[in-house]
């Protein structure tokens, strides 16, 4: 992992749906280290989980543990007040509380990718794979996220440093580009009255997008998870390989869009846990085309470089480096 400025030693945290990652941040150290993944799933909640994780660490440290001063987490779910409820997960905390409980002087809460946007400055070669040349940080960004649910976030070069522009667009409405694309939405909007990029672009909404574009196709939606749908369509079964085909599509007319929206001339970043686990079949699909195919601001795209973040540890800097900015 890359290395982030911070002034103190503390917790950091990547919150998701499915996993929380946690790492440390040693007295006087500016690296993440000493990560480990949980499953949400194996633990009641938040404050559980960090227990859990310190006492390992505490363990696997000996004499080199101390307690942590201050705590960074990176959480999938918008930050708004003291309450923290997780969109597609059951955890929730205080965050008074959990401040409490685990006896930092410090505790920021920052949405997770308001972390990953924070990150992308310290992205390294290594980290990427991208669409022709790489992005070079400066100016505005972007960064969309599918993996549980669908992350969006914007990161803006100012006179004082890097501001990450967090929000919740993975929850805005979905759009068709071709007549196959409107049936299978049509499909889905049996499913769901507010048909929002989530509920197909990420993990909870594969198995939703696979039933849509298998009956756009005339074809029996068997139920399936998405694992198994990824697998599928690279193994080559039919509706499922469809269905990747339409992920690639519609996630790229919506990465053009946030492109558009935010002014992102400088890159646009996928990041999550789903498109690195078929990153070949992303790269041949359809995902460059539609992000570019905008009409009249074609050329507008065009001109603005992707890239797929194949780090999935990334987000945990980005809370590192909150730790040392004094407005989170």
């Amino acid at each position: 992992m890359s290395t982030a400025a911070v002034a103190r030693s503390g917790l950091v945290a990547d919150i998701g749906g499915s996993n929380a990652r946690f790492g440390w941040l040693a007295p006087g150290s500016t690296r993440v280290t000493e990560v480990d993944t949980l499953p949400v799933t194996k633990f009641a909640d938040i404050t559980e989980a960090a227990h859990h994780y310190l006492a390992a660490l505490k363990t696997r440290l000996g004499a080199g543990f101390t307690p942590p001063t201050s705590a960074a987490l990176a959480v999938a779910t918008a930050v708004v007040d003291d309450r923290i409820a997780f969109t597609n997960s059951p955890w929730s905390f205080s965050r008074v509380a959990l401040q409490q409980s685990l006896g930092v002087k410090r505790l920021t809460v920052l949405n997770d990718f308001e972390a990953l946007a924070l990150a992308l400055p310290r992205l390294q070669p290594p980290q990427l794979r991208a669409h022709g040349p790489l992005p070079k940080a400066g100016g505005t960004m972007a960064v969309v996220g599918p993996g549980t649910g669908l992350g969006v976030a914007g990161l803006v070069q100012t006179r004082t440093g890097w501001q990450a522009l967090p929000g919740e667009g993975g929850h805005a409405t979905l759009a068709a580009r071709d007549d196959f694309e409107a049936e299978v939405l049509r499909a889905a909007r049996k499913e769901h009255e507010h048909l929002s990029a989530e509920r197909l672009l990420s993990g909870v909404g594969l198995p939703t997008l696979h039933r849509a574009v298998a009956e756009a196709m005339g074809e029996p939606g068997a139920p399936l998870e998405p694992s198994a749908i990824i697998a599928g369509g690279l193994a080559g079964d039919a509706a499922a390989r469809r269905t990747l085909e339409t992920f690639c599509a519609l996630l790229g007319s919506f990465c053009g869009n946030v492109a558009l929206t935010l002014g992102a001339r400088d890159g646009v970043f996928i990041g999550g846990g789903i498109v690195p686990r078929m990153a070949d079949f992303f790269f041949a699909s359809s995902f460059r085309r539609s992000f570019e195919s905008k009409g009249r601001f074609e050329p507008y795209l065009k001109a603005i470089p992707t890239a797929l973040i194949i780090d999935t540890l990334v987000a945990l800097d980005g809370a590192a480096a909150a730790l040392d900015d004094p407005m989170t």
